[in-house]
Order: C-alpha cells, then structure tokens, then sequence
C-alpha cells in the first residue's frame, strides 16, 4: 500500500482498530467513538500528546512486546448505541475524568494544539466571551499561548461549533444556520491561517489556490476568473509567473501573500487573522502588516487579529481585548488599554513587552506559577493564584464586567473596590 501511494501519488484513508498500524502508516490520525470524532491530530500528538480520555485509554489498552505493563487498562461499560446517546458527551459514563458538565453539555471540537482537535470538556477552550467589531475595524485579540484566541476566532466563523452563546454577523444568528446557508455566508468571512505552509496545498499551483475559493461561491467564466485572480495576484505582490509555481517555491513571507490572497479573493468583509506574521522576520512583518492595512482601506475589511505580540497588536488595532483561561478580562480602545491598563494581568503583560532604548529603565512585572488548567480552573477569579493584588474575594467570586471609562471593559473586583 505504501508502495503504491508514493508511486500514484494518492492520498490514502486507513480504517483500522490496529494502533501499530497506524503509528507506523499514518501521518494524521482521527479518534471515533459513538460515531464522533472525539480527536484528531498528527500520529506524533496522538501518541505522544494524547488529550482526550478515550485515546489515553486505547493506548493503554494495547499489549507491547517491549511494555513491562503487566496489567492492561480496561475502559468500563460499552460504547453506546445510537438513539441511547447522553445529552452531554457521549463518553462520560466511562470516562474516568468525568465532570458535572460533561453529562449536561455535549463538548465541541476545540483545537488545543495548533493542528490538534478535541472534543472534550477538559480542554473547553473561550467561557463568556463577549465583543463587537465595527465595520472596518480591527479588533486585536491578546493573550498567553492556551488561552483561547483562535478556539474564539474559529468559533466566530463556525469552523468549531459553538456550545452556547450566539455569533452575530449583520444581526443574523450564524450558529442557527444550517450548512448550506452558513456556506454561503463563508464568501464574506475568511481566515488567514497561522502556518501559510500548513493551510496551502502543496499539490496545487498559486493559481488553482485563488481560483478555488472563486468556483465554490461563485458560478464564473473562464475569463472572469482570470481577472479576479490576476486582480487579487497585484494586490498582494504576486507577480503574474509566480502564479504557476507550488508553494513550497516560495519563501514564507510569499506564502503568507499567497494565504492572504486565498482569504480575500472572494472579497470577504471579515476575516479572522489567527498569528499571521508570528513565524516572519522583522522586515517581512512590516511588509504583511502594511499590507494588511492597505488592503483594508481599499476593500473596506474588518478584521479580528490575533496574536500574543502586543506591540504588532498595538500598531493595527484600533481596540483591543485581553483573554486569560477562556475568558475576557479587558477590553477597550487600543491606546487606552496601552496607557492606561486597569486589570493586573493587562499590566503584566505590557510590562514583558521588551523596550527598543538600552538606556530606558525596565520595571517587569513577573507572575508567579503557570497558567491552570483549563480543566480544573481556580474557583472566583481565574487569575487569583497569580496575582500580585489578589483580595479575599477574588478567591471565592468570579468578577463581574464593568466598565471604568467609557468602551474599557474589565473583569476584576480590583475596579469595584475602587
């Protein structure tokens, strides 16, 4: 079989329950039970990094030649049969980490790795979340690696589906549409992925990249869609030649050009930019970004930008909001959040950011501990166990969203206590 794929050059599907098989032919795995997709990730996460119980539990379950494991781990009861299906996740009544919530509420498929998916309440990626963004506006989204910016900005475009809440988008409910009207609606919301590499098919051509986010949404002529390429081609900087080569001809700083171009051929109103100059160099950053901005301006874009650099974010955004654990702690226009930060985390943050002038004294804030986890969460505020001004009632409450100044946003009891 292996033979023949790299011969053919075919893409190959295997169906198996064999996990040595698997380790040693497959480069992407997904995890079923019940008939869902409960993981699904690179061969090396799955057994290396395993999220989800049921995973951790098969591989436990397998016999090795090599293992010096005498007892083999036993998942308890039987997989469920459709129709018998819990309200909650179909794998709580063996789970061994079950949680209230789990057999309440049936978990999405969140992403809890770059490339890695799960569907499991251990790993629920944005809580309470709320914010607007304004036609042509960008909304910056900050915030340590985990804590949930692109499960939020996959969430916005429907790609991860939402547990509660609602996702408006010119007042209409994206989470009550169905597939085909939320597939139409895809032609004004697009992403441009963090990995340009990742996100572009290394078989197709530049051209047959543009090209097919046109024959999805649209019913064209041959020489319509010539334009439309050739027109977004220009835009970008893609020279009409390049437009025959395959990515990986191409340096990273052209390939994130030719992402950005994937998203907006269809001339989108919103795009999501989950991290898109994080793996750039310094001059090719300034070259995207620009490009980005212009790009706005002539195609009246909004954008939700993501990314854990807070001057990038400081020099595109026109708000900005500040996540920690799944949640939103902070948010408001970009220069007032900057200047005048309110929430300890905030500060913290902005502290970290490394100053240009040698001479310019540094004064960081350094947080003890880790991130938790967002499996077993700090009761009251997420943010209490590191915190350098934590209050007795920051133990017990979660804090509620007030807001100091007008359009600045914070959740910490530090505020009421003013």
């Amino acid at each position: 079989m292996n033979e023949l794929r790299e011969g053919y050059d075919t893409s190959v599907i295997m169906i198996t329950h064999d996990l040595g098989v698997i380790a040693e032919t497959c480069e992407e795995v997904a995890v079923f039970y019940a008939g869902q997709v409960v993981e699904q990730a690179s061969v090396e996460a799955i057994f290396h990094e395993t999220a989800h119980p049921y995973t951790s539990g098969l591989l436990q379950s397998v016999t090795s030649l090599d293992s010096a494991q005498k007892e083999l781990y036993t998942i308890r009861g039987a997989v469920p049969t459709a129709g018998n299906f819990s309200p909650g996740c179909r794998f709580a009544d063996r789970c061994s980490r079950c949680m209230p919530v789990c057999k309440e509420k049936a978990p999405a498929l969140t992403q809890v790795a770059p490339g890695h998916l799960c569907r499991c309440w251990l790993h629920a990626g944005a809580e309470d979340v709320s914010f607007q963004i304004r036609e042509q506006e960008t909304f910056g989204l900050v915030g340590e690696s985990g804590c949930g910016k692109s499960t939020t900005g996959r969430t916005l475009l429907r790609l991860i589906q939402p547990t509660a809440g609602r996702v408006l988008f010119d007042g209409v409910d994206l989470s009550a549409l169905s597939k085909e009207e939320m597939r139409k609606k895809r032609r004004d919301m697009q992403l441009v992925f963090q990995d340009p590499y990742a996100s572009l098919n290394p078989r197709m051509t530049v051209r047959r990249l543009l090209e097919e986010p046109l024959v999805t949404h649209f019913t064209l002529t041959q020489g319509e869609l010539e334009e439309k390429v050739s027109w977004i081609a220009q835009a970008v900087g893609l020279a009409p030649e390049q437009l025959e080569r395959y990515p990986h001809q191409f340096s990273g700083g052209q390939r994130q050009r030719i992402s950005i171009a994937r998203a907006l051929v269809t001339k989108p109103r919103f795009v999501v930019a989950d991290e898109p100059v994080s793996a750039l160099d310094v001059s090719i950053q300034a070259q995207i970004l620009n490009l980005l901005m212009g790009l706005q301006q002539e195609l009246k874009l909004s954008y939700l930008f993501i990314s854990h650099d807070l001057n990038v974010v400081r020099h595109i955004s026109d708000r900005v909001g500040v996540m920690y654990l799944g949640r939103l702690v902070e948010s408001g226009p970009t220069e007032e959040v900057y200047l005048r930060p309110v929430h300890p985390y905030t500060q913290a943050l902005l502290s970290a950011i490394p100053k240009r002038d040698p001479s310019q004294e540094k004064q960081r804030i350094h947080l003890e501990g880790d991130v938790p986890s967002p499996a077993d969460p700090p009761k009251g505020c997420a943010f209490h166990d590191r915190c350098p001004r934590c209050m007795d009632i920051c133990r017990q409450q979660v804090p509620p969203e007030t807001e100091p100044e007008p359009g600045h946003r914070v959740r910490c009891h530090l505020v009421q206590g003013a």
